[in-house]
C-alpha cells in the first residue's frame, strides 16, 4: 500500500477560504460602498451641514445650497478569513455608541452572519464584520501540538482563531451556564487538555463526584463534600505558604523566577458548582464550613497567581445571594466564561463588569447553540464554542495520563485520593 504525503504548504494552501477571498467578498464590500449613503440616511448616522448663507427676516432672500446630509467616512474596506473590516471616521460630536447602537441594521443591509463595533482610536471605529457563522457546529477534533505549559486548547472563537485558556496570562477563571448549556463540556475539555501537562489537578466536587470523579485517575485529589472541600482548602493555602517561604527565601517573587529543579509544580483548583459550599443547611458547622470555604477561595485567588496555585470556579449562578464573599472573589477571577443563562443578572454578574456590551450577546445563545458561550480575552469579548469531549474521552484521557498525576502532600483525613496522591 502507497503512503501518499501531503506537503505542509498545501495543507496550508487547502485552508485558505479562496471561495470567499475571490466572490464572497468583493460582493460584500461592493454592496457597503453602494448603500452606505443611504444605510446613514435611514440609520441617522448622516449629519446634516447647513448652508454657506443665512435667511435673515422675510425681507432678504439669499441663495444657499440646498441641505444634504453627510454620512461618516467609510475608511478602506479589508478582507479577513472569516469576514471583513472597515475603519469609520465619525462626526464632531458622534461616539461609537451611535454605530453600535445600529449594527443590526449594517448586518442585515450587508447581508453578513454579524457585525461588532470597536473604537480603537478616537474619532474612529473599526466594524468587525463575520460572513458566516464558524460556531455553527461543534468544532472538529483538534489537530496534535505541543502547547505552553498551563496553557488548553479549547476550541474555537467566532473570528474563527483557535480558543485558548492561558493560565499564565490570565491565572484565575469563573465559569457560568445554566444545566445543559456545555459548562461541564468545557470542563472535561479544560482537563483533557492539561492532562498530559506536568500540572497538578485538584477537583472540588460537593455533588458526590458525579462531575469530576471522571478524571479522578488524573486529580491529585478529590473532594466530594464540603467538609472535605474545607480541609483541602486549608491545605492548599498551607501549601501556598510554603511556597512563599521558598520564594522569599531564593529572593524571587514568584515561582516561575525559582530555577527549573527547584520550581513546585503547577496546581489548577477545580471548583463544580461553587455555590454548594455557600449555600447552608442554617447550622452552626454548616455556617462556619461555607464561611472557612469562602476565605480559603478568597485567599488563593489573591496569593495564587504568583506561586502557581490557579482556580476555575463554575457555577449555573453566581451571585452576591450566595454570600459575603462571592462579589470579593469574582473580582479575582480574571477570566471569564458565560454560556447561555435564564436571567440577565447572571451574565451581568459573569461579565458586567469586565464588558458590559457582551451581556446581551449572552442572553441571544439558543438553546441549541451547546457549547457556545462568550469568553473575555485581551480586554475584549468573543462568542467561542468547545469542543466535544464525552464521558468516554474523558476517561481514556484520565486513565492514559495517570502516570503524570504529581504526588501532593494536600490529602488528608475524609480527603478522596486521585492516583496514589
Amino acid at each position: 500500500m502507497a503512503l501518499i504525503f501531503q506537503p505542509r504548504w498545501q495543507s496550508r494552501v487547502d485552508a485558505v477560504p479562496w471561495r470567499w477571498y475571490l466572490v464572497g467578498f468583493p460582493v460584500t464590500a461592493a454592496r457597503m460602498v453602494l448603500t452606505w449613503r443611504k444605510l446613514c440616511q435611514n440609520t441617522d448616522l448622516a449629519v446634516s451641514r447647513r448652508p454657506g448663507h443665512l435667511l435673515i427676516g422675510g425681507e432678504m432672500l439669499v441663495r444657499g445650497s440646498a441641505l444634504r446630509p453627510e454620512p461618516p467616512r467609510l475608511g478602506p474596506i479589508r478582507a479577513t478569513r472569516t469576514g471583513l473590516t472597515a475603519r469609520i471616521r465619525l462626526h464632531p460630536g458622534q461616539t461609537p455608541m451611535h454605530v453600535l447602537a445600529v449594527a443590526d441594521s449594517l448586518m442585515h443591509a450587508w447581508r453578513v452572519h454579524s457585525v461588532r463595533v470597536i473604537s480603537p482610536q478616537r474619532g474612529h471605529v473599526v466594524v468587525i464584520a463575520t460572513a458566516h457563522d464558524p460556531l455553527g457546529e461543534h468544532p472538529g477534533a483538534m489537530p496534535v501540538h505541543r502547547p505552553r505549559l498551563l496553557s488548553a486548547r479549547l476550541g474555537r472563537t467566532g473570528d474563527g482563531a483557535a480558543w485558548h485558556v492561558d493560565f499564565r496570562s490570565v491565572p484565575h477563571w469563573l465559569v457560568v451556564g445554566a444545566t445543559r448549556s456545555g459548562k461541564s463540556n468545557w470542563l472535561a475539555t479544560l482537563i483533557t487538555e492539561l492532562a498530559p501537562q506536568d500540572v497538578a489537578l485538584v477537583g472540588i466536587d460537593c455533588k458526590g463526584g458525579m462531575e469530576l470523579g471522571l478524571f479522578s485517575p488524573r486529580l491529585s485529589a478529590l473532594a466530594v463534600s464540603r467538609t472535605e472541600a474545607s480541609r483541602l482548602l486549608v491545605a492548599l493555602l498551607s501549601e501556598a505558604e510554603t511556597r512563599m517561604g521558598q520564594c522569599r527565601d531564593a529572593g524571587a517573587r514568584s515561582i516561575w523566577d525559582l530555577p527549573d529543579d527547584d520550581r513546585p509544580v503547577p496546581v489548577v483548583v477545580l471548583v463544580d458548582e461553587v455555590a454548594e459550599l455557600y449555600l447552608t443547611d442554617g447550622t452552626r458547622e454548616g455556617k462556619q464550613e461555607a464561611a472557612d470555604c469562602s476565605t480559603a477561595l478568597l485567599r488563593l485567588g489573591q496569593l495564587g497567581a504568583a506561586l502557581g496555585l490557579h482556580l476555575v470556579v463554575s457555577a449555573q449562578r453566581f451571585g452576591s445571594e450566595l454570600g459575603p464573599g462571592v462579589t470579593a472573589l469574582r473580582a479575582q477571577l480574571g477570566g471569564r466564561v458565560c454560556h447561555r443563562v435564564h436571567d440577565e443578572a447572571s451574565a451581568e454578574m459573569a461579565l458586567g463588569d469586565l464588558s458590559p456590551d457582551a451581556v446581551a450577546v449572552v442572553q441571544s445563545i439558543t438553546e441549541e447553540e451547546q457549547g457556545v458561550a462568550v469568553t473575555t480575552m485581551g480586554g475584549r469579548w468573543l462568542r467561542a464554542r468547545s469542543v466535544i469531549t464525552t464521558p468516554d474521552d474523558a476517561r481514556e484521557s484520565a486513565s492514559q495520563h495517570a502516570h503524570r498525576t504529581p504526588r501532593l502532600a494536600l490529602t488528608g483525613p475524609g480527603l478522596t485520593k486521585g492516583s496514589d496522591a
